[in-house]
């Protein structure tokens, strides 16, 4: 069975850094496209960032380029998201998903961020 896990939210202050993490489990994804998404209260969720399956190639999304870095140890399986000059509207739960092919996506169960101004 496929579990995604994530770790490393909390609270800070404006202008600090986090590392979230999220654990594999179930199967290897060193093939397979994983990512972050976030979900801000009373908003829908929206895409972070993400390592193509192919090349690991990583996306961002605007709001969060030059700040956020993705990646991942497939040793480990484990994917990272190492967030930097973290601002208050980056408050939301942080989701950690993996590609599964055919078979859909894999979703974590989330891990919450709370920028204080």
């Amino acid at each position: 069975q496929v579990q995604l896990v994530e770790s490393g939210g909390g609270l800070v202050q404006a202008g600090g850094s986090l590392r979230l993490s999220c654990v594999a489990s179930g199967r290897t994804f060193s093939g397979n496209a994983m990512g972050w998404s976030r979900q801000a209260p009373g908003k829908e969720r929206e895409f972070v960032a993400n390592l193509s399956g192919s090349r690991g190639t990583p996306a961002y999304a605007d709001p969060v380029k030059g700040r956020f870095t993705i990646a991942r140890d497939n040793a480990k399986n484990t994917l990272y998201l190492e967030m930097k000059s973290l601002k208050p509207e980056d408050t939301a739960i942080y989701y950690c998903y993996a590609a599964l092919g055919v078979n859909g996506v894999a979703w974590g169960q989330g891990t919450q961020v709370t920028v204080s101004s």
